[in-house]
């Protein structure tokens, strides 16, 4: 499942959620295709005044900055590259789509690749193999009971 957290001063975020979704989750549409629409989350965060800081100082303003959660295993692709820049660029478009082109040039757009092995859902570990480990066994994880 991709994730999506737009980070944004609250006063700039009030009022464009519904667009910012609908911006956010058709830039991962237009990279993977109609099939990854309805596994797409999304999360806004306003950051309130006096939150979002650089250099030390309280900003009054900020561009609005993006996220992008998604198997690690994107990044070891042929054409990585290729779906890199493509979703730097779907995910700037929707922001400016959104709040304006004057923010462009400082929209940062960060790509997180997780290992599955690394992540978990419901209590338990998504994939359950270790990379590298080919056994049986790795391919599912019996949890450790809790300590206590």
């Amino acid at each position: 499942m991709p994730h999506v957290t737009l980070y944004a001063l609250e006063e700039d975020l009030t009022g464009r959620e519904p667009d910012l979704i609908g911006e956010l989750t058709h830039a991962v549409v237009s990279v993977y295709g109609e099939w990854a629409r309805g596994s797409v989350d999304v999360r806004l965060l306003g950051i309130p005044a006096g939150r979002w800081a650089r250099g030390g100082v309280a900003v009054a303003t900020a561009a609005p900055s993006v996220t992008f959660g998604m198997r690690e295993e994107v990044f070891a692709r042929a054409d990585a590259t290729g779906v890199i820049a493509q979703l730097v660029s779907a995910f700037t478009d929707a922001v400016t789509a959104v709040f304006g082109d004057d923010c462009r040039d400082d929209v940062l757009v960060e790509l997180v690749g997780q290992p599955t092995h690394r992540s978990g859902l419901g209590g338990k570990v998504i994939g359950g193999k270790v990379i590298g480990d080919s056994s049986p066994q790795a391919s599912t994880v019996t949890p450790s009971p809790p300590h206590g």
